[in-house]
């Protein structure tokens, strides 16, 4: 299989279908890194492509091509990061939720567990995740982009540091008062720490 360095270098040399893999290869990861940080499908989906424009006019710059994930990862923050910033984006509130709760009609303090009816199962999972995404917005940047890089996407501590610029102990903080904020806000709208446990 053909790794990123080999793609790299193949697009360095003129071959414009090595991006396209890279591409093919990286842009799930990448879409649901935007839409967990923003919270926003469609214009997740617009960043994405920023992200990848961006990546293909700047890629030739890039000296170290064992660091393309690190690189790429970096390049969507910063385009989520001016993106909230133009468009002044607010977070969920509490009331939001509220209002979720009552048009949905349902009791999201249900643990899933019991996998003898998968259709209730996957109707609760759909709705905790919708939740949680809510939850997530609801906290501090710093802390809300290392819990997805950690916990959604598998990182090291090691890696999410290298990305965000940020020393290791820094981003073990962060990750620890982010998970806490999480846990302390789902807990006000009626979840515990197993629902949390289990969609993350």
């Amino acid at each position: 299989m053909m790794n990123d360095e080999f793609l790299i270098d193949e697009f360095n040399s003129g071959n414009v279908a090595a991006f396209n893999t890279l591409v093919w290869r990286w842009e799930k990861p990448i879409y649901n890194f935007i839409l967990r940080y923003i919270g926003d499908c469609d214009l997740a989906k617009d960043i994405m492509q920023q992200c990848f424009i961006k990546a293909f006019k700047s890629l030739k710059k890039l000296r170290d091509h064992q660091r393309f994930s690190p690189w790429l990862y970096r390049i969507a923050l910063n385009l989520c990061r001016d993106e909230l910033k133009k468009k002044k984006y607010t977070t969920f509130s509490i009331s939001d939720v509220r209002d979720f709760d009552e048009n949905n009609k349902s009791d999201y303090s249900i643990v899933l567990k019991d996998n003898d009816n998968n259709a209730t199962d996957l109707a609760h999972h759909e709705n905790l995740a919708e939740l949680l995404q809510r939850a997530l917005m609801t906290i501090p940047e710093e802390q809300r982009v290392v819990i997805i890089m950690k916990q959604y996407h598998g990182m090291k501590f090691t890696e999410i540091a290298d990305i965000l610029k940020a020393p290791i102990n820094t981003i073990k903080s962060r990750m620890y008062y982010g998970l806490d904020a999480l846990h302390a806000v789902l807990q006000r709208w009626g979840l515990d720490r197993e629902d949390l446990e289990y969609e993350m």
